[in-house]
């Protein structure tokens, strides 16, 4: 800390303590933020994170401890208290009015006025002023439900600073952005630094941390275990902490045993986003699929499970043509999607687990156009022991599970539908690391039973820790495609991504 510094921490939270009925979500829970720091907030996925930082934002009160900015006790018991005290969070949710402009909800509730009337000069120029300082050229009349996530986070951003937030808060800022996209938040942040702003960053990404944050705090279980400088933190040390076990390794290691051909596909085409696209998957194969957004991956799992449909070109499985039009063809020739969004896509998040799992099997679970709850339990109870499915009750509203748990109830309800070619779309996109290790032993474990995985990811690392081959594609085409071993490397994989020779 420099001599110019204050000594008085930015935010401090002490002693702070939250419990809900049957659970104790925080537990004497300690953060302090510097000026100008980023400071990096890790745990797995129930530790408490949310809980805390929701009492940042005015969501939940403590039930003990205390919160200071800038040394002076605070008190926040709404989103209003929040800004006062100059704290903003930008959840994943975005807190946007997609059917007002960008003006609208920039000054949403905090309108400047003359004479009773809204000063729409005054708006335009603060609004174009905050827009350029994080170097986001937007039209403020523009409607914010017409942009991009990445433009849509940078007005959240944009409206907690001109706001005034002098602490902002980030709950997995990256979760949706490609590549570009995450390289300007990374600029942004920096420039926020400079500017003295404290920032929170939570992320279930470490390479993000390494770049970003010059310490961390660790929380498991509700409570803080630990607190380090990121740069003298071993990747290995970090999981540890989180996950509260040794972790040998951050992939599980298999011997595949791969059989005869199971899926097929020639001659896949769709406008520009899939152009003739032909791979196949044999028994026991894990195919990873790379590419940057945009590439085509999400598209080509799409028309093989029938959400879209195909211009041209032949799916196969075990050698029998499919003529799919819908995802229900899909299902029944064996073949299911974890799509990426399994939030909108693959869950119904009002739902109960149980009427999750049993709704693309309800003609198995029916007897006479009745349901036999009894048979639809006692399959599921199976599946739950099996995938360690973590839920109070088969009742449980999925909306309430973790993001690794959630991902695992999609599962169940397509292995009780005897799915042999499985399609993961981003399996572990906002999943914590002791999740996402247990959802690869689940991928490893059904190419061991015989079926034909294929796996999209963004995340190189998890394309060669899992896939035996590696497909990549660019601009909706397939342009390589390896057998992975210790001999291909990231570098290898991404040149042929974006089109540059290998070094």
């Amino acid at each position: 800390m420099s001599q110019a510094e204050p000594k008085v921490p930015l935010l401090e939270m002490s002693g702070i303590r939250k419990e809900f009925p049957g659970v104790l979500a925080l537990d004497e829970v300690d953060l302090t933020l510097r000026r100008g720091e980023v400071l990096a907030l890790l745990g797995e996925n129930g530790a408490g994170k949310s809980t805390l930082i929701k009492m940042l934002g005015g969501a939940h009160a403590p039930d003990r401890g205390e919160i200071l900015v800038d040394g002076e006790s605070v008190e926040i018991r709404s989103a209003m208290d929040a800004r006062e005290a100059g704290i903003a969070v930008i959840y994943q949710e975005f807190n946007l009015v997609p059917q007002l402009s960008v003006l609208e909800n920039l000054f949403l509730g905090r309108e400047q006025t003359r004479w009773g009337v809204v000063d729409r000069k005054t708006e335009v120029a603060e609004a174009k002023k905050w827009l350029a300082r994080i170097g986001l050229d937007l039209d403020p009349d523009r409607l914010c439900g017409e942009l991009t996530v990445a433009q849509q986070q940078g007005v959240e951003i944009v409206k907690a600073l001109s706001a005034e937030a002098r602490i902002l808060v980030m709950d997995e800022p990256s979760a949706v952005l490609t590549g570009g996209e995450l390289e300007r938040l990374f600029e942004v942040i920096r420039e926020l630094q400079e500017q003295g702003i404290g920032v929170i960053y939570i992320s279930h990404r470490l390479d993000e941390v390494d770049e970003l944050a010059g310490r961390l705090l660790v929380l498991r279980d509700g409570k803080l275990v630990g607190e380090r400088r990121v740069d003298e933190t071993s990747r290995r040390e970090l999981i540890e902490m989180m996950v509260g076990r040794p972790l040998e390794k951050e992939f599980p290691t298999r011997v595949p045993h791969i059989g005869e051909e199971r899926l097929k596909v020639e001659g896949l085409s769709r406008e520009k986003a899939v152009r003739d696209v032909s791979f196949a998957v044999r028994s026991g194969e894990i195919v990873g699929f790379f590419g940057l957004v945009g590439a085509g991956r999400t598209e080509v799992m799409r028309l093989i499970a029938g959400a879209d449909a195909r211009e041209s070109g032949v799916i196969q499985v075990d050698g029998e043509e499919l003529a799919i039009r819908n995802p229900r063809e899909a299902i029944s020739a064996g073949i299911c999607l974890l799509s990426e969004d399994r939030k909108s896509e693959g869950l119904v998040l009002k739902r109960s687990v149980i009427e999750n799992f049993g709704l693309p099997n309800l003609r198995r679970f029916s007897r006479r156009g009745w349901l036999d709850q009894g048979k639809e339990q006692e399959e599921f109870s199976g599946y739950r022991e099996e995938l360690n499915l973590r839920l109070s009750s088969a009742e449980q509203r999925v909306s309430e599970l973790s993001g690794g748990n959630q991902q695992k109830v999609v599962l169940s309800k397509w292995l009780a539908r005897h799915a042999e070619v499985i399609l993961f779309d981003e399996p572990t996109r906002g999943i914590d690391v002791g999740a996402k290790f247990e959802i690869y032993q689940l991928i490893h474990r059904l190419a061991d039973e015989g079926k034909a995985i294929v796996l999209v990811s963004s995340e190189l690392p998890e394309i060669l820790g899992l896939s035996d081959r590696i497909v990549v594609m660019r601009e909706g085409r397939i342009i390589g495609e390896k057998e992975n071993s210790e001999a291909v490397s990231q570098e290898e994989i991404l040149a042929l991504a974006i089109e540059e020779e290998t070094p």
